[in-house]
Order: C-alpha cells, then structure tokens, then sequence
C-alpha cells in the first residue's frame, strides 16, 4: 500500500506540472469541488453503493494530496506534515488506546475527546463547527458540543416539552406578518426539534435528506406515469398528482419498494 500512496502522489505532482489546468488550480479554485466531493461520498453511502463509494474515498483522496502539494509550493507545509500531524493527533487523543485511561463507552471516548480538544488551546467549546455546515448538521454538532461540557436536558420529556413550546410561540408570531420575528422564531423551533432529535441519537440532517430523497423519487414517479399516459406535469391538475403520488405511497408503504 505504501508503494501506490507514494506512486499516487508523484503522479499528482506530475499532473501539477505538466497539466495545464491542474497547474493553474488554488485553494479558492477547488475548494467548492472539495465540498462537492464529500457530498458525492455520502450520496454513495446513502445509496450503500461501495463500487462508487471507492470512486469518490479516491476523488477525495485527490484532493487533499492536491492541496498538499500546492502549500508545499508555497512553502507552508508539506503533505508528510499533514501525515504526522493526523498520526500525532489521533495518539494523543486517544489515550485509552495508546496511554494508561480506561474508557469503556462510545460516549466516554466522545467526551474524553471534546475535553482533550478543549485543553489543546481552543477557547470555547464551540469551535471546530465549520460555519460552512448546513444549519441542521451544525445545530446538532453545536448542541453536541454543550451537551459533553453537561449543558444538556436531563430528560427527553422536557425536550419536547420544549419543543411543543417553540412550535406555539411560532404559531403566534405567524399572526404578527412581522417576518423577522417569524424567521426567528421558525429557527428556534426546529433548533428544538434538532435538540429532540439528537436525544433519540437521530442526525436531523440525514433524516431531512432521505425525506428529500423519498419526495424526489415520488414526485418523478407522477412525472413518469403522466408521460404513461400523454400527459404533462405542466399541464396537469393537483387531483391527478394526488392520485399517483397516493399509488407510489401506497406501493412504497407496503414494501415493494425500499423506503
């Protein structure tokens, strides 16, 4: 394996040289491909396709060679930098592996790792959550983050007590047409809801995501039997979108079809 990492990365630098476009990319030029990259990743996961799934680990494998390479070029670090600085992390934060702690939970890790970040410099408890999350993911990592340092309910039932509490205050404030106080209020409630979620160790942002994916498969099955039948979703009427999107419910809820 080492022989084709090595072999991988004089082929990058190869690239970075001699290819016209790899040799005029920068951080700013890749970074969005970077984020798209990831996503590919965990649509592949979500999919439990492997094949494609070894496609995109090497994809984004690329990438951090890629940026590897252009800070050694710049004289900021080189990519056996980031090796030793990933190896040299995960032995001090894993002390129960590599020193004398005893943690016998996945838990007792988790929290054994905020307070270790926490004692390597950081300021609060809250950083380390990229602001360039999507807002569910991020409130669950930021609630995470509280909940290590024991800033958390204690019991799920006051949780959705919380919630139901938000959900009225937004219920109100949709009276007012005052669409600041509307926002703020939409962002406390599924901040609640988030809460909830994470106290039934449901990730909101992978539950909002198969919803978006189920609603996408729905939707174009309306399209499809439309097309069955010379007919347009352009033209069509919300009773007969009704009709198929009721038969693919029904066909998907009964099993012939994985949800």
């Amino acid at each position: 394996m080492k022989d084709k990492f090595e072999e991988f990365v004089e082929i990058v630098r190869r690239l970075r040289k001699e290819c016209p476009w790899d040799r005029v990319q920068t951080f700013d030029s890749i970074k969005a491909s970077t984020i798209e990259e990831v996503y590919e990743a965990v649509q592949s996961i979500d999919n439990k396709d492997f094949k494609e799934l070894k496609l995109e680990l090497g994809d984004l494998l690329l990438h951090v060679v890629l940026y590897s390479i252009m800070a050694e070029e710049d004289n900021k670090f080189k990519l056996e930098d980031v090796l030793q600085g990933e190896i040299d992390k995960l032995i001090r934060r894993h002390p129960h592996v590599f020193g004398d702690l005893e943690l016998n939970s996945a838990e007792e890790v988790k929290t054994s790792w905020e307070k270790l970040k926490f004692k390597e410099g950081r300021e609060s408890v809250l950083e380390g959550v990229p602001n360039q999350l999507p807002s569910l993911q991020r409130a669950y990592r930021l609630q995470e983050k509280a909940a290590k340092v024991g800033f958390d309910w204690s019991k799920k039932e006051d949780v959705w007590n919380k919630v139901v509490e938000e959900l009225n205050e937004l219920k109100d404030t949709f009276e007012t047409n005052d669409n600041l106080r509307i926002e703020e209020e939409l962002g406390d409630f599924l901040f609640a809801l988030v809460n909830y979620s994470r106290f039934h160790k449901i990730n909101p942002e992978n539950a909002l995501r198969r919803t978006n994916e189920k609603f996408i498969r729905r939707f174009q099955y309306i399209e499809e039997k439309l097309k069955e039948n010379n007919k347009s979703i352009l033209t069509s009427n919300l009773e007969e979108m009704d009709h198929y999107w009721n038969e693919i419910k029904s066909i998907e809820n009964n099993g012939q079809k994985n949800l």
